[in-house]
């Protein structure tokens, strides 16, 4: 599948793999029946090339807030946030088809109706988001490109920041889980030289803490089987 897949034009590099398997039968029909109905409407650029903003009230109706979750895997997270606050909307975005396939038909299975999703890079979904229109945004479990060279590849960094920064409205959260030592020290440097969020972290045990109301994830309990000890950060947007 080649990485503009949906996209007319691709104006941006997408590393990474989009999907490993055939999907199945079912899973391929609610791709194109149900999918549709649950996507963030213009985010792709050739429908939107002016990056005009979303109307999260037009794409809810009325909720008390949206929260964010960027690389929603197989969405074991984004499903308890769903089915935990129906009072709130919920966006998640995911480009690795498979996840997208196995999350869709579990909100067709869970009957929740109060998730929209993005099928392809998070990076476009977030130009389009309105300012100060999120009180909540996860990033769990990036792919951490180990190799030196690959860095730059990192979800975390400036460009992504100024774009958090935007869409949170001050007091906002922004919430990265990660299994990778390095990764997080990384997030660390770049969250706290950007400027605009605070590390919410009182004492040491807090970041081996995970936040109420957390779910494990499919990547968590790989992490754990391998001996691997997640970490959980949270910052506030000042």
């Amino acid at each position: 599948m080649p990485e503009n897949e949906g996209h007319a034009k691709a104006w941006r590099n997408l590393y990474g793999r989009r999907r490993s398997h055939k999907l199945r039968a079912g899973q391929e029909g609610l791709m194109t029946s149900l999918l549709p109905a649950l996507s963030v409407p213009g985010v792709r650029h050739d429908e939107n090339p002016g990056r005009s903003k979303v109307d999260l009230g037009a794409l809810f109706g009325p909720v008390e807030d949206v929260w964010l979750e960027i690389g929603f895997g197989g969405g074991e997270h984004l499903l308890a946030l769903a089915k935990a606050h129906p009072e709130l909307g919920l966006i998640g975005s995911e480009h690795y088809v498979d996840g997208v396939a196995k999350f869709v038909a579990a909100i067709e299975r869970e009957g929740v109706e109060n998730i929209r999703l993005h099928a392809h890079d998070a990076r476009d979904l977030m130009d389009v988001l309105p300012d100060a229109g999120l009180g909540r945004a996860y990033l769990l479990y990036p792919d951490p490109w180990p190799k030196l060279r690959h860095h730059k590849r990192r979800f975390i960094n400036p460009e992504n920041l100024d774009q958090f920064a935007r869409i949170l409205r001050p007091g906002a959260e922004l919430r990265v889980a990660s299994d990778i030592p390095d990764y997080i020290r990384h997030t660390l440097q770049q969250v706290m030289d950007h400027g605009a969020f605070e590390w919410l972290a009182e004492r040491s045990a807090d970041w081996h803490q995970p936040w109420d109301g957390w779910t494990r994830t499919r990547y968590e309990a790989k992490a754990l089987r391998e001996g691997r000890r997640p970490c959980y950060l949270r910052f506030r947007r000042i």
